[in-house]
């Protein structure tokens, strides 16, 4: 079936009005509920209910002075003026702070001692008194957006940066936390904790004796400093980042492994300029590494990187490419959490958008089983990305590389998913079905083909469809039964809906 046309007569009836670059940013307006679901995998901000390095001065503290205060009693004592009360008070308010269910962040804030903690946190004589009120600071800022603004607006940014040179390490890293958890909450901290000079001291920070929860706490403020994108990060920041992420790549710690994953991702989650920042530092050989990890926390984030890069330039997909991706894929879009396929099965669905080169590259690494696999049994989320990757091979793909895609057995799946009722994902099918049958055409093997969709039950699949209620969907099923199942045909050929529709040829599915 489908052997034996030149490949000139196939391709007029492609859609060749734009180059693959050009339709790869055309998927940007469709698909963005992929990222919707994801949007709180990696945690915003982090409260701090146990301290990870008891500082043994205030240890001894706590045991000589470990007294339940009121709220009144935490307020007046903030407001004294010797240091043993303001420490007893401001501990007392940090415990509180620390709560597991319903911490008194309101109350505090409300009582006014935001000013007070900010104060302390100057206090370097008292390196006790600095920690409990970083402490404070940190659980107050893992709030709502207006528990954080209150934070920021009582001037805690710059004496917390100034903590990072703090000789106390429990000082220093509850003020990595802080600022932390301030850049998490949005573009408009982020970049003021930025403008701080903040990158050069976390990144002093680092080094082969800092112990492992420190290191945790930095990578996870600076994939913070990397998050968001109404705006982006300034350049600036970007690049005194990638080459420390790039170290912390290198590490064997799942939880730096998956932090520096999703500073890397959010970092590749937009235009080419900004994948090709990100593609030059060389790390991709290492995150496709990553993508074979056992563990969750580090394979999403890397393969969410990996399949951001494909939705680049051709040039950017062939270098995850050579990375050795497709070599990964097709395990991963056998992998038993269906939150896998379905981000394998979307980075897959950008490589099958590019040239016939990389459609190429897709077949010899072994991807069309697994593929009509999913469509066969996956879940309908995973199905609707594989159904996009098969839009997209039959878009770009040689005849040759159809003949293959139709030998996989495709079309029984796509014919079975027809009776779905996203009316979205049955008119992809159906321009699928139509172009290949155009195809067929052009190699005189069209008969062949529609014995096999009819005996599939595809023909009346397609005839019951002339009656849906969307009536694109309807147009386009009339379309097929007319060009190529009516015994009279009229000369020539009508064009399939993806042809009119620059959307369906590639979809750049992104992280809101």
């Amino acid at each position: 079936m489908l052997t034996g046309a030149p490949e000139g007569r196939l391709r007029k009836f492609k859609y060749r009005g734009k180059d693959t670059a050009v339709r790869r940013q055309q998927r940007i307006a469709v698909s963005l509920e992929l990222r919707k679901a994801k949007k709180d995998e990696q945690a915003l901000k982090r409260r701090n209910i146990t301290p990870l390095f008891p500082d043994p001065a205030s240890e001894q503290q706590t045991k000589a002075v470990a007294i339940n205060l009121t709220l009144q009693e935490i307020i007046n004592g903030v407001n004294a003026s010797d240091p043993d009360l303001c420490f007893q008070a401001t501990q007392a308010a940090r415990k509180m702070l620390s709560r597991e269910r319903n911490p008194p962040l309101k109350l505090i804030i409300e009582a006014g001692l935001i000013p007070r903690l900010v104060e302390f946190l100057k206090s370097s004589l008292h390196p006790c008194l600095q920690f409990e009120a970083a402490w404070a600071l940190t659980n107050i800022a893992s709030g709502t957006s207006e528990q954080t603004r209150a934070v920021v607006e009582g001037g805690a940014i710059q004496p917390l940066v100034e903590l990072l040179s703090s000789p106390h390490m429990t000082v220093c890293e509850q003020a990595v936390w802080a600022l932390g958890n301030i850049a998490g909450d949005g573009p408009e901290f982020r970049d003021i904790v930025i403008s701080s000079n903040v990158i050069p001291q976390l990144r002093a920070l680092i080094s082969s004796t800092t112990p492992i929860t420190f290191l945790r706490n930095i990578t996870w403020t600076l994939s913070n400093l990397c998050r968001n994108k109404n705006p982006y990060p300034c350049e600036r920041a970007v690049k005194q980042m990638l080459p420390v992420l790039s170290r912390l790549l290198q590490h064997q710690d799942s939880e730096v492994l998956s932090d520096a994953c999703w500073a890397l991702s959010y970092l590749t989650d937009g235009c080419n300029d900004r994948i090709g920042q990100v593609v030059d530092i060389g790390v991709l050989p290492r995150l496709v590494e990553l993508m074979t990890s056992s563990e969750l926390n580090v394979l999403t984030p890397s393969l969410r990187t990996v399949g951001n890069v494909v939705t680049g330039t051709d040039h950017q997909t062939q270098v995850a490419i050579d990375a050795g991706m497709l070599s990964v894929l097709p395990q991963l879009l056998m992998h038993p959490k269906a939150s896998i396929q379905k981000e394998a099965a979307w980075a897959l669905s950008n490589v099958a958008a590019g040239p016939c080169q990389h459609i190429q590259q897709l077949i010899a690494c072994g991807m069309l089983p697994p593929l009509v696999a999913l469509l066969k049994n996956g879940e309908f989320k995973v199905q609707k990305e594989a159904v996009w990757t098969v839009a997209n091979f039959t878009t770009g793909g040689t005849v040759d590389q159809l003949i293959q895609l139709v030998r996989s057995g495709v079309l029984e799946p796509l014919v079975n998913l027809l009776t779905i009722q996203d009316p979205k994902i049955v008119l992809i099918i159906l321009d699928i079905i139509s172009f290949i049958l155009q195809a067929a055409d052009v190699l005189s093997e069209k008969e062949n083909l529609c014995l096999l969709i009819e005996e599939l039950g595809g023909l009346d699949r397609i005839e019951a469809l002339q009656l849906h209620e969307n009536r694109q969907v309807a147009r386009t099923a009339l379309n097929i039964i007319e060009n190529h199942f009516c015994e009279e045909e009229e000369n020539g050929v009508t064009l399939p809906a993806l042809d009119q529709d620059p959307e369906f040829l590639k979809r750049l599915a992104k992280k809101d």
